[in-house]
């Protein structure tokens, strides 16, 4: 006789033969599809509410919101098709001027970097900054603007572009470099990834930087790439062959095929210059005979 807590009752071996059906099915072939919902998902995940969700998901290749519709630190309405050079490199960060820390540590981080370029902002890039925030202003734009060009030693003329916008075109083009941020209400601040977008001239997503601490070598080597050989010296776009970006560590290393192509170059020029020499001397001396 099977009692119901023995491991041989009838009710413990048809679990068993339903647990080992289960097993062998498919994911698609269980309840619910095999897939967790998120609310489980979300109840096991070790970060704040108010933190999920917030990523970058790269659109590498594809076009910002070209007609989104700005105001810019003159009180001005422009697009974000009037902003953008279409004949250099951009470099896109979204912040919001009451951030209380990762705003400022990455613009500042930005600064930095492009003192350290060996590129002209202006003639070799631009630069643009979204406010996420819809309740800054212009006016804090410009007081902005103004400080950070001082800060890179550069007339207020130079091309460096604050706008500010309402939530709908802010999200279309946070939206369009996957840009997710979310609005804390209890701390009254927006929780948002730190990162650089790096465009090219006619404004689709080329490259990512990440952090609040960026090489100098990685964002010049990102601004040639999204510049097509349109910037830069031509020294600077032999080295570009020399490197390649390593989606693992999200930096620019040395490519060994890069330097290995470009002394074959060199010593393909060497021999030609070498034979040219003798062709040349042996006409010569046929000539004298």
């Amino acid at each position: 006789m099977y009692t119901p807590s023995s491991p041989h009752s009838p009710r413990a071996v048809l679990a068993a033969l339903v647990l080992a059906l289960g097993a062998g099915l498919p994911a698609h072939a269980l309840p619910g599809g095999g897939k967790v919902p998120q609310s489980i998902i979300d109840a096991q995940s070790d970060a704040p509410p108010q933190v999920r969700g917030v990523d970058v998901e790269e659109h590498l290749g594809e076009l910002v919101s070209l007609e989104a519709q700005f105001t810019d630190a003159f009180g001005k309405p422009v697009r974000l098709r009037d902003v953008l050079p279409r004949t250099r490199p951009v470099l896109l960060t979204l912040v919001y001027y009451n951030c209380p820390m990762l705003c400022n540590l990455v613009i500042n981080e930005q600064i930095r970097t492009m003192r350290e370029l060996g590129l002209e902002l202006g003639k070799d890039y631009e630069a643009v900054t979204v406010s996420i925030d819809p309740k800054d202003t212009p006016a804090q734009s410009l007081e902005r603007r103004r400080r950070h060009l001082q800060s890179m030693g550069l007339p207020e003329t130079a091309p460096w572009h604050f706008l500010t916008g309402t939530e709908e075109n802010i999200h279309q083009l946070a939206s369009a470099v996957g840009f997710k941020y979310a609005y804390d209400a209890d701390t009254r601040q927006y929780v948002h990834p730190a990162v650089v977008n790096v465009l090219t001239p006619e404004g689709a997503v080329s490259r990512y930087l990440y952090g609040t601490s960026f090489r100098p070598q990685d964002m010049k080597l990102a601004l040639l790439e999204a510049a097509g050989g349109r910037v830069g010296t031509s020294f600077d776009r032999i080295v570009l062959t020399c490197f390649k970006y390593d989606t693992a560590t999200r930096r620019y290393g040395f490519y060994i095929f890069g330097f290995l192509r470009i002394g074959a170059l060199m010593v393909f020029a060497s021999l030609a210059t070498m034979l040219a020499y003798y062709w040349r001397r042996e006409l010569k001396k046929g000539a004298a005979a």
